[in-house]
């Protein structure tokens, strides 16, 4: 299996805002245990792969408040 297969199906994060709200985020499982992510207003616009150790690193840093805005 290669690290960019997808093994699960796209979930819409329950973050994406959601009534008029335009940012919707999808993410799936891959291979390897890290996630795909892509736009669901434009998923022609490509996917992108994280590794298991990158996106375990990116919801620590969301759970510990390092990427506020």
């Amino acid at each position: 299996m290669s690290s960019q297969e997808i093994v699960s199906a796209f979930v819409t994060s329950s973050y994406s805002g959601g009534g008029s709200a335009n940012e919707c985020v999808e993410v799936a499982h891959t291979a390897n245990g890290g996630r795909a992510v892509r736009d669901s207003k434009d998923r022609a616009a490509g996917t992108q792969f994280h590794g298991p150790e990158a996106w375990g690193a990116f919801l620590g840093a969301l759970k510990n408040g390092r990427l506020g805005g």
